[in-house]
């Protein structure tokens, strides 16, 4: 799993890591991380590109 394709990792310590619990057959979850990912995008990557949703300006103060 290359962090270029799952940044989340990138800075978590090894007990984030491999504190992982599975919930269903297709989702995987790292509880300290708050990270859900399912299996077919750990898979398959290229067919769930990073978007992020956040607004690369700030937002106005009112």
């Amino acid at each position: 799993m290359p962090f270029s394709e799952f940044p989340w990792f990138q800075q978590a310590t090894i007990e984030q890591l491999t504190t992982v619990e599975w919930p269903s057959p297709a989702h995987l979850y790292w509880p300290l991380l708050d990270v859900d990912l399912s299996v077919d995008s750990i898979r398959h990557p290229e067919k769930f590109p990073l978007i992020s949703k956040t607004s690369t300006s700030p937002a106005p103060l009112s």
